[in-house]
């Protein structure tokens, strides 16, 4: 790795603590990460190092905690195949015998005695002056699909391990040709309709689900509909969520609450003056204000609760279900009402509260019930449109983030399973020249083993429920994930290693349980295994236009691979028709994001692409020479050649079809830009009655289901 002299042995304790010290950047180029960063990478894992004399300490402890390990904490077996698990003893102190049971997810239980000299010996080491055998122990074959529990009987103690029994492909994992489909893009606050309290709400989701079956698509996509604080002050970005577990209340359409009818209160706000002038000026602002809609919202909503919790019939069946399958909820629900009182982040708490310990008088509870009702209440939206979604053939493409809020509830309750002092990221790529702090805390990798992954699995399932597709931001996170330790730039950031079998094993597993398609993010420096290991698991990918423009003689677009989600562009990247002016390049400019020599570069990059798209789209037949200059023919043309793919979803986003040019994000750039608020320019109303929208919409639907033209 070419570590100066007085670090030497880092890059061996980076390695055994899964920490890579170096990686390809995007131009295949070996990037060394600075040893300083490593080392506070390692400092943030535990390890116990503080100058470059401690490493030789350090290795030989981490050797040594390996093999006194006997029993890894997560064992998977793929497709009921045994698995081999490896039972590790002192050489000097490795039981004759031990008895073995597999309690198994279904409540059934397998034992079985095991003669450990009979079995072979797979590793050997000695360290510190003692020998040490690692033995291959085969569960039984034909395992059921679950979570089971290994438990291994030895004179010293009981050995546990969880097993991951699971389909090697996610659904669906048969080998035959996926049905296509296409389907919308379109952030739920960014979409309005005339019913709509400023924008978008559970409704106007289901509306336009209906809208996009009723032409033919099967998929309506969107950005993470995950909770969030209002106060005013937070971060509106969607990718920066209280918690992965909740789901975000600005999105409720009220006028659904049952028993709104009944509740005096609520239809009094409803019908005053103050209200009513308020609901038409968020109608007409060309922002969705968060923060003011739900300072418009939460009096009707916490009027409802009052009116629900008073009457205790209501509080039985469908919401005592809800509480059943919710257990987090009541503590949620406490958290987000103690944030409430207290007013700062929860490491400024009492010590109680901030070690998670809340009491009745910590909070208010009227404040705790409002929170337990809109979560009851939103999933019971969600769960309806989901329902009826699948009714029609079509389902909700949902988008899981990579992390939350460091103030959120998540952290807060789980904080042993994230790592502070470092955030995760990425490191430079063509689009971001400096790289990407995302600013929120990783999860420990090995810590997340140890529990079973049981925080994984909650957040998962609580997105597979209703999604048909889910998207799993920065998909490299299964495989291994940016750090940046606290002081450094996003440029001198270290990557991390995570168990890709035990997550991968995980995912597939559950996407069976829920039926449900899992699409990754695969974009920007991606491990060529990577790619690999999706393809194996059947994780789809993502085919971006702009990341596969390339300027030259050759192909501009190869095909999309069968199955993968192909789209023009992501919500990170500018709309195509900016795309194809360069406004996003001129805006960088003026961001100093580039200087005046990397914005002439990057131009005449871009000039060349577009000649080569457009030879391409030309020869393919998918655009005439005529309308080369036709930028809206241009991108139709595009979306034409997208549908001709073996893609298995063809993403359109519904602002690139009347040539929008200011993006939803612009990424790393705080202030300047309205992110995460802009509306669309059309409302649901207008858009859906569009011949120009419907016509494009009802070309790809022929085109993928291979019709010809009428």
């Amino acid at each position: 790795m070419g570590l100066p002299h007085p670090l030497k042995g880092l890059g061996q304790l980076a390695g055994a603590y899964g920490v890579v010290a170096s990686y390809r950047d995007m131009a295949g180029h070996e990037v060394e990460s600075p040893p300083e960063a490593i080392l506070h990478v390692l400092k943030a894992l535990g390890v116990d190092v503080e100058v470059a004399d401690d490493i030789p300490r350090a290795l030989d402890e981490r050797r040594q905690a390996l093999w006194k390990r006997c029993l890894e904490p997560v064992v998977v077996a793929w497709d009921g195949h045994p698995a081999a698990v490896e039972l590790r003893f002192p050489a000097d102190r490795t039981p004759a015998a031990v008895f073995c049971h597999l309690q198994l997810e279904d409540g059934g239980e397998r034992s079985w005695p095991c003669d450990l000299t009979e079995l072979p010996v797979s590793e050997a080491a000695e360290l510190g002056g003692q020998a040490y055998a690692a033995r291959k122990l085969s569960l039984p074959s034909s395992l059921p699909w679950g979570y089971h529990r290994l438990i291994v009987e030895t004179p010293g103690g009981l050995l546990e391990s969880m097993i991951i029994s699971a389909p090697l492909r996610a659904y669906p994992s048969h080998d035959g040709p996926a049905a296509r489909t296409w389907g919308v893009f379109l952030p739920l606050y960014a979409l309005h309709s005339r019913r709509s309290w400023g924008s978008g709400d559970f409704s106007d989701l289901e509306a336009l689900m209906a809208w996009v079956a009723g032409l033919g698509g099967g998929v309506v996509a969107t950005l993470p509909l995950l909770a969030a604080f209002h106060d005013g002050r937070s971060d509106p970005s969607p990718y920066a969520p209280v918690s992965r577990l909740f789901w975000n209340e600005l999105y409720l359409d009220v006028a659904r609450a049952p028993g709104l009818q009944d509740c005096p209160p609520a239809w009094a706000l409803l019908d005053s003056p103050a209200f009513q002038e308020e609901l038409e000026a968020l109608r007409a602002l060309p922002l969705a204000d968060h923060g003011r809609q739900m300072a418009l919202k939460r009096p009707v909503l916490e009027e409802l609760a009052r009116c629900f919790f008073a009457e205790a019939a209501d509080r039985s069946g469908d919401f005592g279900g809800f509480l059943e399958s919710n257990p987090r909820v009541a503590e949620y629900a406490a958290f987000r009402a103690a944030r409430e009182r207290q007013a700062v982040p929860w490491w400024q708490w009492p010590g109680p509260l901030r070690d998670g310990v809340l009491e009745g008088g910590d909070y208010d509870e009227q404040s705790r019930r409002y929170h337990t009702y809109v979560q009851w209440l939103a999933d019971r939206q969600l769960r309806e449109l989901s329902e009826r979604a699948r009714e029609k053939g079509s389902g909700l493409y949902i988008d899981l983030p990579l992390g939350v809020r460091t103030d959120g509830y998540d952290v807060w309750r789980e904080r042993d399973l994230f790592v502070m002092g470092v955030s995760a990221g990425a490191p430079p790529d063509t689009l971001y020249s400096r790289g990407q702090n995302w600013a929120f805390p990783p999860l420990h990798p090995q810590r997340i083993r140890e529990q079973g992954y049981r925080y994984f699995r909650d957040y998962l399932g609580h997105h597979l429920k209703y999604a048909g597709f889910l998207r799993i931001d920065h998909v490299m996170s299964l495989h291994r994930l940016f750090w940046i330790p606290t002081g450094f730039e996003a440029t001198e950031g270290v990557y991390v290693r995570y168990a890709t079998d035990e997550l991968c094993a995980i995912l597939s597993l559950e996407t069976h349980r829920h039926k449900c398609c899992i699409v990754g993010e695969n974009l920007g420096t991606v491990p060529p295994i990577l790619n690999e290991i999706m393809s194996r698991h059947n994780l789809r990918g993502m085919y971006v236009v702009q990341y596969q423009l390339s300027p030259g003689p050759g192909q501009p677009l190869p095909p999309a691979l069968a199955g993968d989600v192909a789209s023009l562009n992501t919500h990170d990247m500018p709309p195509f028709a900016a795309f194809w002016r360069g406004l996003d390049i001129r805006d960088r400019l003026a961001l100093n994001l580039l200087d005046d020599a990397g914005a002439r570069n990057e131009w005449q990059a871009r000039q060349e692409a577009e000649r080569a798209l457009l030879r391409s789209l030309r020869s393919g037949g998918w655009l005439a020479e005529a309308e080369e200059d036709d930028v809206q023919a241009v991108m139709a043309a595009c979306l034409r050649f997208l549908g001709a793919t073996s893609a298995g979803l063809v993403l359109v986003n519904l602002e690139d079809l009347w040539l929008e040019t200011e993006p939803q994000n612009r990424p790393g750039i705080h202030g300047e830009h309205p992110n995460w608020r802009r509306k669309a320019r059309h409302s649901f109303e207008s858009f859906s009655a569009m011949p120009s929208v419907r016509d494009l919409l009802a070309e790809i639907d022929r085109l993928l289901r291979g019709r010809p033209n009428p």
